[in-house]
């Protein structure tokens, strides 16, 4: 049985649940991995627990975040300490447990990002959306219905990734084209940028927009360079796309991945599956038949021929 990939926060976006789907686009074993839009780096996790990679490159604009990631996994120990007071702290705060999220957002908006403020925000605001203000501040309400993860559930997840990462993984916080300059031939780079409605003007969910020609034109650093890499671009819900295609001249092979029943169309009373598209460079593009043949056994096996559903 595949072992569940451990997670340290409920990240909106996060490619958690869709990562065993992913990891089978990838070679099963390379160099280095590399994710310019690392987020909660759920991609990284999820191959180093399948020991893919030697190494392992992330990154994201969001500099607390990486801090965050980066103390998780070289001083778990710390960040355990520091992220329990904090946590604590909401039961005996005067104003109460809703007034100590708001001091602790204002407080991490005035430059005190530490990453126990940064993980304390992200496990108590709402449905772990994180929110950003034309200003660049976080401005997520906190879900009032809960007091977010509690320092004895996070140890276990914790201390797994660190050991999962330490020692082999280096981490920044540039723009993804100076992440592309780094590469060479032998990295598999991963990229979920943000969405494609987005990516033109920032949006409240990310620090910085990614314009698509721009980041269309950036790929080709990687194909000059013999990079493989594979995108999580957009997608279809309730037979709408969302996004354009990459252009053909980069040579990716666009694949559909299910993930599941729409959030948003249940509120609606609506039941649309969603699919994300994963572009798959050229020199990995060997995978999909294998893969494709794979899904249709399996669809086989589980609809046997001449019975009815």
């Amino acid at each position: 049985m595949r072992m569940a990939v451990p997670h340290i926060v409920q990240y909106q976006g996060s490619k958690r649940i869709l990562a065993p789907q992913i990891l089978r686009y990838m070679p099963k074993r390379f160099n280095r991995m590399v994710e310019p839009f690392a987020g909660s780096a759920a991609m990284t996790i999820a191959a180093a627990l399948e020991s893919r990679a030697g190494a392992y490159l992330v990154n994201d604009l969001n500099g607390p975040l990486v801090r965050l990631l980066e103390t998780v996994v070289s001083s778990p120990g710390e960040f355990l300490r520091d992220y329990a007071a904090v946590w604590e702290g909401q039961f005996s705060f005067p104003g109460g447990h809703l007034a100590h999220f708001y001091k602790i957002r204002d407080d991490f908006n005035a430059g005190d990002d530490r990453p126990a403020n940064m993980f304390y925000l992200l496990a108590r605001c709402v449905k772990g959306s994180v929110r950003y203000g034309k200003n660049g501040n976080f401005n997520q309400s906190p879900d009032k219905r809960r007091h977010g993860t509690s320092p004895s559930k996070l140890e276990r997840n914790v201390k797994c990734v660190s050991a999962l990462l330490k020692g082999s993984t280096k981490f920044s916080a540039v723009d993804y084209r100076e992440v592309f300059d780094r590469t060479v031939s032998g990295d598999v780079v991963y990229m979920d940028p943000p969405y494609q409605g987005v990516s033109d003007a920032r949006d409240c969910r990310y620090l910085s927009g990614v314009a698509f020609n721009e980041f269309a034109e950036s790929l080709e650093t990687l194909n000059r360079r013999g990079v493989d890499y594979l995108i999580s671009y957009d997608g279809e819900c309730g037979g709408r796309e969302y996004g354009r295609d990459l252009p053909p001249e980069l040579g990716c092979r666009k694949v559909m991945l299910k993930a599941g029943l729409s959030s948003q169309a249940l509120l609606l009373g609506r039941k649309s599956v969603t699919y994300e598209a994963l572009y798959v460079s050229k020199g990995l593009a060997s995978a999909i038949p294998a893969v494709e043949a794979e899904n249709a056994a399996q669809k086989s096996n589980f609809f046997p021929e001449g019975v009815s559903w």
